[in-house]
């Protein structure tokens, strides 16, 4: 079986997992951001979700040779 992991691989791993647990505890809570730009991942989503339910061309698609 293959290692996936080595060990500066899981000491990054670690450190952030660190750091993600301690520094939301040290930082000040952020404002809430403005309601425009709440919109942006719902479009982002909403295009992503347009394009994976529409019907493709696959007549269209040309074959190098």
């Amino acid at each position: 079986m293959v290692r996936c992991f080595t060990l500066a691989s899981l000491l990054v791993l670690a450190a952030l997992a660190a750091s993600m647990v301690v520094l939301p505890l040290m930082l000040p809570p952020l404002p809430p951001p403005p309601l425009v730009l709440l919109f942006f991942p719902v479009g982002i989503m909403a295009a992503l979700m347009l394009l994976a339910f529409s019907p493709s061309d696959g007549n269209a698609v040309v074959y190098a040779s």
